[in-house]
């Protein structure tokens, strides 16, 4: 009886809401241009700097401690976080436990909400598509987290197919559930998709629209009640992605977004008792995290990511596009990001590498096909290649200078596109493995080959290296502590 007055209710509120939703699409006639955005991407500046406020218990809200972020292409003080610290995070607390663990919607209870969640991805999808809003955030993404137009409209175009994806009724259908016949009459297995309940999101800087709504919407979808902690460097997208998806019908109180340091946040973690944090960022915090909630997490941590290129030479100004944009795009801050290239020696008689290396210099600051890396400073990364020189037969293949005629803050790495080149068998002497294989989240990456290489030698010495790095990361696994 519940059920069929819910489902009246619905339908009759319907009309009212379908015809106030897309009155207001009219964007012009709003104070901002848009009418969820609080700020303008290309005005936030030192003079008129932007504010980024926390969301609890259904209320933006200040407090006292503020964290000032610099532009990362100039160093003006432009963003305000305002961060919550160990003292603040009760609200946080109270709000989660009063999720229960059956979550906020199940297959039995308030089932309405598949569809609720249906027509806002479907509105939110016809949002970002509008080419102003789409444009906003490409440009805000820009501010924060500097790379080129395209690479940024990608990631708002990705945002829109997924949400265009879980338009309608696909939400209920992602919540498909089983069932199985059993041993004898009136026996059956049922399986049910069902909630955590309250669960934490911890996003990284690179991609500050794309990896948080994703994950975000994907708790949402299955009755979760979310604290979302997005790096305050680049946490204005999505303050900004909040208020869009309050605009397109989410309930203001279904979300808690939070700015803090790690430790505060890992503190909140313990006393809210999430029961599951899916957690993206660097494999030094995943692994504490893995300790302190006791395996009550997912992770998505940090990689070092290899390219081989065999002996069948092809395509091969397609390769050097390929390799380019794998080591170089987003100034190599991508967990996919190219960072050790192996290149058998039929592919030396190519003019590969010095394609590579055209490819490489084009990139500039003045459409931030390069530009500033976010947490590896300018001396790191230098202070890295002259160690990597130091390797027998290792030399520059192109890059390894600071940029110039910049105004990047210290705080911040400015290198062109750098790649140094390494002799394979010299990875299995002394201590070059470490170094050679230290992760530098910034455009910067290794490559190997050998002239006069035999296929079966190739093989030879490459099995040799896995086994090595197999032995290697066993004797790591099992005789380091991994805490902090």
């Amino acid at each position: 009886m519940n059920r069929i007055l819910a489902c009246r209710e619905l339908r009759a509120r319907a009309p009212q809401t379908a015809l106030s939703w897309f009155s207001s699409l009219n964007i012009s006639r709003s104070v901002h241009g848009l009418p969820f955005a609080t700020v303008e991407a290309e005005e936030i500046s030192g003079s008129q700097p932007a504010e980024v406020l926390n969301l609890v218990q259904g209320k933006w809200k200040k407090t006292a401690r503020w964290n000032t972020i610099l532009d990362p292409l100039n160093g003006e003080p432009f963003i305000k976080v305002c961060e919550v610290d160990e003292t603040g995070i009760q609200p946080f607390v109270e709000s989660l436990s009063k999720c229960p663990k059956h979550g906020l919607h199940n297959p039995f209870k308030a089932p309405e909400r598949y569809l609720m969640f249906g027509d806002i991805s479907a509105k939110a999808a016809h949002m970002l598509s509008l080419p102003k809003v789409s444009d906003f955030f490409t440009r805000l993404i820009q501010r924060v987290a500097p790379k080129s137009y395209q690479q940024a409209s990608g990631e708002v175009y990705v945002t829109q197919k997924f949400l265009e994806n879980f338009a309608g009724d696909q939400v209920r259908f992602l919540a498909r559930s089983f069932g199985v016949p059993g041993n004898h009459l009136g026996q059956q297995s049922h399986g049910f998709r069902w909630p955590y309940g309250p669960v934490a999101i911890v996003t990284p800087f690179n991609f500050p629209l794309e990896i948080p709504v994703l994950q975000l919407m994907g708790a949402l979808y299955m009755g979760n009640k979310p604290i979302l902690k997005v790096d305050s460097k680049v946490s204005i997208v999505m303050e900004q992605m909040m208020r869009l998806l309050h605009y397109c019908g989410l309930p203001i109180e279904d979300v808690e977004f939070i700015n803090s340091d790690g430790k505060t946040m890992n503190k909140l973690l313990l006393e809210a008792n999430t029961r599951m944090t899916l957690f993206t960022g660097s494999s030094r915090v995943a692994e504490k995290l893995a300790l302190d909630l006791k395996g009550r997490v997912k992770l998505e941590d940090a990689g070092f990511d290899w390219k081989i290129l065999g002996p069948d030479v092809q395509e091969e100004d397609y390769v050097a596009w390929v390799c380019d944009q794998d080591a170089y795009a987003c100034s190599g801050q991508k967990c996919s990001a190219q960072s050790m290239l192996f290149i058998h020696e039929n592919w030396s008689k190519t003019s590969l590498l010095s394609k590579m290396k055209d490819l490489a210099e084009r990139r500039n600051l003045e459409d931030l096909t390069i530009g500033p890396v976010l947490t590896v400073t300018t001396e790191t990364m230098l202070e890295h290649k002259n160690k990597l020189l130091q390797i027998s037969g290792s030399k520059l293949l192109f890059g390894g200078e600071p940029l110039k005629n910049h105004s990047i803050p210290p705080i911040y790495g400015a290198i062109e596109p750098t790649a140094i080149y390494v002799p394979l068998e010299e990875i299995l002497k002394g201590n070059n493995f470490d170094l050679v294989t230290r992760e530098i989240f910034g455009p910067f990456q290794v490559t190997r080959k050998r002239h006069y290489l035999s296929s079966f030698y190739f093989s030879h010495v490459f099995c040799n290296l896995l086994y090595f790095i197999a032995s290697y990361s066993m004797a790591s696994f099992c005789g380091e502590d991994n805490g902090i």
